[in-house]
């Protein structure tokens, strides 16, 4: 770089300086004057620069290749000129405006120059367009970035090199021979993308070739779009032909609740067509109640069940309803509307049905019976070895033991199970009512009889179980006639003499005592023996305690299933009181109080707690009693026969003092129900229970 000095440090001195600083064409080593505090010296001394008030002290100090006058006197350029050294070249001020002027000129075009490439540039790489331009040697002199990124090429690589190198399938050089505009054409590139391509020769206004430009854009993607949208409308077809074949009234609304598709089934529920409902809001169709299409769209959650009216019929239906959600975003609401009518009617067939089952056949089995305790263990396999024999059953027990239970098990556990089970509650029916419905009865038998008569529940009952429950209320005259059907297996219906062979098995139950009823004659002493076959006892709530947690759990899947709650559990504190109470109605009303319990819950809860629970009545555990026995010895008797005769008289003692309930005297002495059982038929105890009893 040029070493310069300023001769002159006046306004056009101190101007030259500002101008060659900014340019930067040359380096300035000095200002001279002869005024120290000209405008240019006070520059230089801030920019560092030497000062002089002599040129030839500076020329002599350091090597000086240009030196600028700027005071415009002659006699300082004369000055100069005659003392100047060989390799010094001297300019005028004005020379040096002039080259400055021109410098800057140049480089205020330079830039322009470069700030239009720039724009240029940037044009070329933000278009969606690939852009390549080959000169008329085949050259590429542009490559954009949308080129780089169709081809799998830099565009530093390609630049320079001919086209055919870079992309071998080019057409483009095929332009600078024929100078011809190509279209859309359609070209698969070498990495396998395809493009449709436009050609384009590049021709100045005096018709000389420069070039050739060619455009183009990856269509890859649009032809895959093209495949997705075809499989979309495909998938749209399946879907909305589905949707129309089905039985179930279908609508369907957008995210702002305006309906977008119904099927037919919708249309014949509701009455509403696609121009009463497409494009119209989520209430359109809507006679009573509120949209449940706007509630799902406003909290994001499905609700089902929700009764409304719908149509200009306003149809009473059921609706379910749930939000269509995409990739997290809400897109609509989808609802199902179910017809009450249908509904009802199928509810109100459903429970003929049930009522009809229910009078044909046995609904429980041992399976049903809950049972952990030793008593109901005992009673259980005592049902299950009578079940397979075809003796009469009599089930005694109190009032809400499950009696029923255990004759619809005895009946699901026989060889019978596959024909009819009839139920009859003698206590429920009018003596001549029942005579008729026992027996069945003849046509004309009496006044409003059926033409043909009517088979009776015995005859329906044919090689199948019939269950006399209350069968202690029976009249005298019943009593008498059922005995008949025991001991001949036949029937004579009311009216008729032809006696009608059946064969059934009897499963009787009652609450009361019958061997009170024989000794004061209201119950017939042969027909007890032919009832009492087969006796089982079920034991009382009260005497089975630790089957009450089984129990709460089997009635609670009951009740919810009834109630429609999902109660889970009953908690410890509720358990120990119903455990302490004396439960005079047994299970039945263990089921009562756990219903009740149910119903004023609130709905969230979800166990049963103590202050759920009616107010029961406690009471305190029994104590087993002990008494001592005495007893003579008969010389005569040997050591067995004492024992078994004071053991009989301890067994006896024990069921006095317990009132012969068998499963406390089993507790008090230390042996299992079974045994008693067995020890009470040794000894002949049982019997003498009976007579106690009556």
């Amino acid at each position: 770089m040029q070493q310069v000095m300023i001769v002159g440090a006046g306004k056009g001195g101190t101007a030259l300086l500002n101008r060659i600083l900014e340019t930067k064409m040359m380096k300035i080593v000095a200002v001279v004057d002869i005024n120290e505090e000209a405008p240019g010296m006070r520059l230089a001394k801030e920019l560092g620069i030497r000062t002089s008030t002599s040129w030839k002290e500076v020329v002599s100090d350091i090597q000086v290749n240009v030196i600028i006058e700027a005071t415009g006197d002659e006699s300082v350029i004369k000055e100069l000129q005659v003392n100047k050294q060989s390799y010094v070249a001297i300019i005028p001020g004005t020379v040096a405006h002039i080259i400055s002027e021109l410098v800057e000129e140049k480089e205020g075009l330079i830039s322009k120059l470069k700030e239009e490439a720039y724009k240029q540039k940037t044009i070329f790489n933000s278009t969606n367009d690939g852009m390549i331009v080959i000169d008329t040697q085949e050259k590429i002199i542009l490559f954009n970035k949308m080129a780089e990124k169709i081809t799998g090429f830099s565009s530093r690589k390609a630049i320079g090199k001919k086209v055919n190198e870079v992309i071998p399938s080019s057409r483009l050089s095929r332009i600078l021979n024929t100078r011809e505009v190509e279209r859309n054409q359609e070209q698969v590139l070498e990495n396998g993308s395809k493009i449709i391509t436009t050609r384009i020769p590049m021709i100045d206004e005096a018709g000389n070739l420069l070039g050739a430009l060619s455009l183009f854009k990856d269509i890859t993607e649009v032809v895959n779009l093209a495949e997705e949208v075809t499989n979309l409308q495909g998938i749209q077809m399946m879907l909305e032909a589905i949707i129309q074949s089905s039985e179930e009234a279908i609508s369907v609304v957008d995210e702002k609740g305006r309906g977008i598709l119904i099927n037919r089934a919708y249309t014949r529920m509701t009455g509403l067509t696609e121009e009463q409902v497409i494009g119209k809001p989520a209430t359109a169709d809507i006679s009573e109640g509120e949209s449940m299409h706007m509630k799902v769209l406003q909290t994001r959650r499905a609700v089902r069940g929700v009764r409304m009216k719908v149509g200009p019929s306003k149809k009473d239906v059921i609706v379910n309803v749930a939000p269509v959600i995409v990739s997290g975003k809400l897109k609509g609401s989808v609802g199902v509307i179910h017809d009450m009518s249908e509904i009802q009617t199928l509810t109100t067939e459903l429970n003929r049905a049930r009522q009809i089952i229910r009078t044909l056949e046995a609904k429980y089995s041992f399976e049903d019976i809950i049972g952990v305790s030793e008593e109901m263990k005992v009673v259980i396999e005592q049902a299950k070895l009578g079940a397979k024999t075809p003796a009469t059953v009599l089930l005694r027990g109190e009032s809400g033991t499950g009696k029923e239970l255990f004759a619809h098990a005895i009946h699901n556990a026989s060889d019978r199970k596959y024909n009819k089970f009839i139920r009859v509650n003698c206590a429920a029916l009018a003596e001549n009512l029942l005579e008729s419905e026992l027996f069945g009865y003849e046509e004309g038998a009496f006044s409003g009889a059926k033409r043909g008569g009517k088979r009776g529940f015995f005859e329906e009952a044919n090689n199948g179980s019939i269950f006399l429950d209350e069968i202690g209320e029976l009249s005298a005259n019943m009593q008498a006639k059922l005995l008949r059907v025991l001991q001949e297996n036949e029937v004579v219906r009311v009216g008729g003499t032809k006696p009608i062979d059946v064969n059934v098995r009897v499963i009787a139950a009652t609450n009361v005592n019958i061997e009170k009823g024989m000794a004061d004659g209201s119950f017939r002493e042969d027909l007890y023996y032919r009832l009492n076959r087969y006796p089982i006892s079920i034991p009382p709530l009260r005497d089975r305690k630790e089957d009450i947690p089984a129990l709460c759990e089997r009635l609670l899947g009951k009740l919810n299933q009834d109630y429609g709650r999902n109660i889970s559990n009953v908690d410890e504190h509720a358990l120990t009181l119903l455990t302490h109470y004396h439960w005079p109605g047994n299970v039945r009303e263990l089921e009562n109080i756990l219903g009740r319990a149910i119903i004023f819950m609130e709905h969230h809860e979800v166990e049963v707690k103590a202050k759920h629970l009616p107010r029961l009545e406690r009471i305190e555990k029994e104590n087993s009693i002990q008494e001592n026995v005495d007893f003579v010895h008969n010389k005569e008797e040997t050591l067995a026969e004492t024992v078994e005769k004071v053991e009989a008289e301890v067994i006896k003692k024990a069921l006095d003092t317990h009132k012969y309930n068998r499963t406390k005297t089993a507790k008090a002495l230390g042996i299992s129900l079974r045994s008693l059982y067995y020890k009470m038929e040794k000894y002949n105890l049982a019997n003498n229970s009976m007579q106690e009893n009556s």
